[in-house]
């Protein structure tokens, strides 16, 4: 853990929020690529009102939250991605092929992996540009942990608050493009246009930010712990960077709805709970920390703070501490 956080420390490029712009990444000596885009500072209401069309209980009260700057995946993560972090031993093939060996793959072979899957894990969806899924949030964690360390940029997952993004400017609307849902085509694939599938990322219109499939294609997961009453801890005043520590292995949030929803799921105020629905066996015996294979519907995108937290706080991004055995 020093080692990955000494070594961002050392990449740190940008320190101030008038600086931050858009970048791409291209993972060293392996290949993946994605885009990061800035988000501002901001304030913003989170939560729906009482009277809104789709509205479930856990979506309120509403409150005041403050946002840190940030940058935010542009995409949600793909298995041209994920699959480098998936299978350590193709991993090791591509580095030599693209060069010897270094003192951060050392650091970097230090994280835990995956174990292999019993199964193909996109079930025929598609890979190349494709959003990875099944995944459990503790593996999301892992390969933010693995990124940072390959890369020099400090990643994790993003909090719900930071989920807000999906809204226009920090307004309150159903969805990112307003309240009117005849548009929502343009903008995601979900029940009525998905083809009972997954599709390719950054096919649909992005919303104000320029992020792509923030409603639907892929449920995405966040840190948060989920409680049904979660926001009433945040109504008394405007609240920063608010994150609902995992106390639990089995209650996670999840946001944007996905592929298989409805359109109410994939409302900007809308969660759910890592629950009962998708506790189902890994594939390998037995059952284990890395993959959901029922969780078709399930993936996640990365964010990167501005500000870095120091190697302790890390170390709690990544790894919750209420991980299933």
């Amino acid at each position: 853990m020093e080692e990955i956080h000494k070594r961002v420390l050392a990449n740190l490029d940008v320190t101030d929020e008038k600086q931050m712009k858009r970048y791409s990444v291209k993972i060293p000596r392996l290949g993946g690529h994605f885009d990061m885009l800035p988000i501002p500072s901001g304030e913003y209401t989170m939560g729906s009102s009482a009277n809104e069309p789709g509205r479930k209980p856990d979506e309120g009260p509403r409150h005041k939250v403050g946002i840190s700057p940030f940058w935010m995946g542009k995409c949600e993560v793909t298995w041209n991605e994920y699959e480098l972090f998936m299978f350590p031993t193709e991993e090791k093939k591509m580095r030599v092929i693209k060069g010897t060996g270094s003192e951060l793959d050392k650091v970097t072979d230090a994280v835990t992996r995956p174990t292999t899957p019993y199964v193909e894990m996109s079930f025929g969806m598609g890979k190349e540009g494709f959003p990875a899924i099944s995944m459990t949030q503790h593996a999301a964690n892992s390969y933010c942990k693995w990124l940072s360390a390959k890369t020099g940029h400090f990643y994790r997952l993003p909090t719900e608050s930071r989920m807000g993004v999906r809204l226009p400017r920090w307004t309150t609307t159903a969805y990112s493009f307003g309240d009117d849902v005849s548009q929502l085509g343009e903008y995601a694939w979900y029940s009525k246009n998905s083809d009972d599938k997954y599709q390719k990322v950054g096919k649909k219109k992005p919303n104000p930010w320029g992020l792509y499939d923030m409603h639907g294609n892929v449920a995405e997961w966040c840190l948060d712990q989920y409680t049904p009453e979660g926001y009433k801890q945040f109504v008394d005043a405007v609240t920063k960077d608010p994150w609902v520590r995992a106390t639990q292995p089995t209650r996670t949030s999840l946001v944007g709805g996905s592929w298989d929803d409805l359109p109410a799921k994939l409302r900007s105020p809308a969660r759910r709970g890592f629950g009962s629905e998708l506790e189902s066996p890994g594939p390998q015996l037995p059952q284990g920390i890395w993959y959901h294979t029922d969780a078709q519907f399930l993936g996640f995108r990365i964010v990167r703070p501005l500000k870095v937290p120091s190697a302790e706080e890390c170390s709690k991004y990544w790894t919750s501490g209420v991980e299933k055995e």
